[in-house]
């Protein structure tokens, strides 16, 4: 980051640039500031944009090769190409002989660091990545922008808040302007603002029904997958990040035995890395047995929503009665505290 930020302070910027990594809202960010210090707001003669999987390579070539009009140089931005994952033999071959009059930016989700095309783009260009921001940064983000509203929290307080939000950036910033909107007459932000403004990340309230599920409190569990309901959360949503969570709680215990660091646990589990501890406290109230079991039963009911044996809602009131009353000897019987609607 702090080398596309030189070289926009500079005005020398390299012929190709790679923008990768998890952290979307910083991907977003640094993609418009390189577009707006390259080409004007108005150019759409020298500012070209491509898109998704169909993106022919050797078109962008030819673009390239075109000089620009009245201009220093040519813009074209590609998104979400997948050419970092399945290589592009002709443009890892051409990287190295963009001319100077252009500049390419791709913006990629995946990327393939042994491919010939990030080697070529990062030989010749910048490749920078952009993952997950760890608490301490999220802090640090969080109090600027507060200290230039000049408004003030405690300790305490932006941890709840960033309980509420979790690490997306994306998310972070909306949740932070209704907060400095709703508290516009106040100095100190407080933990009743939060409670009153910031919305609970549904996968909080996921996280919060598996720890039920382990203390086997099907109740306390099967009320929040209800509370999800009445949000209008789509069940075979619920039902995925369930048996997501069971399939992090599985890697992490495995991971745990084999005494892997946290940082490469986070990474290899897909969770920011000051994530890790609560979720080995949660993988601790399951057996590898169990959490294996939970995401088989997952798939299971998965597939009979699909072919039609079961309504959608059932099928999680049932992984859940399921794996909440096993350790307690319990039977699967679906519950009728909420009734099931039929689609």
């Amino acid at each position: 980051m702090k080398t596309i930020d030189e070289d926009i302070k500079t005005g020398q910027f390299a012929r190709a640039y790679l923008l990768y990594g998890e952290e979307n809202y910083l991907k977003q960010q640094y993609k418009r500031k390189l577009k707006d210090a390259l080409v004007p707001p108005d150019d759409t003669m020298n500012f070209s944009r491509c898109e998704g999987k169909e993106t022919d390579p050797l078109a962008l070539i030819d673009l390239s090769e075109t000089l620009p009009f009245f201009a220093e140089r040519r813009l074209i931005l590609i998104e979400d190409s997948g050419f970092f994952k399945n290589s592009s033999e002709e443009l890892a071959k051409y990287v190295p002989d963009i001319p100077p009059t252009t500049c390419m930016v791709f913006v990629e989700r995946e990327v393939d660091k042994r491919g010939k095309l990030y080697k070529a783009v990062n030989k010749t260009g910048r490749a920078v990545e952009f993952p997950f921001q760890n608490e301490q940064i999220l802090t640090r983000w969080i109090l600027g922008r507060l200290k230039k509203e000049q408004k003030k929290i405690t300790q305490p307080v932006l941890k709840m808040f960033l309980e509420k939000t979790g690490t997306d950036m994306g998310n972070i910033d909306r949740e932070l302007e209704k907060l400095l909107c709703y508290t516009l007459e106040k100095d100190v932000i407080e933990a009743a603002d939060i409670e009153a403004v910031c919305t609970e990340r549904i996968s909080n309230q996921i996280f919060e029904m598996v720890n039920a599920i382990g203390r086997r409190e099907r109740k306390r569990a099967l009320s929040l997958y209800y509370d999800l309901l009445a949000l209008k959360e789509p069940p075979m949503r619920i039902l995925f990040l369930i048996c997501r969570q069971f399939r992090i709680l599985l890697d992490l215990k495995s991971m745990g035995q084999a005494h892997i660091d946290n940082k490469t646990m986070a990474q290899r589990a897909g969770i920011p890395p000051f994530a890790v501890k609560k979720n080995l406290e949660q993988a601790a109230a399951f057996s590898f047995e169990e959490l294996k079991r939970a995401i088989q039963e997952g798939v299971a009911y998965e597939t009979d929503v699909k072919t039609g044996k079961l309504a959608d809602q059932l099928a999680v009131e049932l992984l859940i009665v399921s794996d909440a009353g096993r350790a307690a000897g319990q039977g699967v019987v679906a519950p009728s505290a909420a009734p099931v609607q039929e689609k």
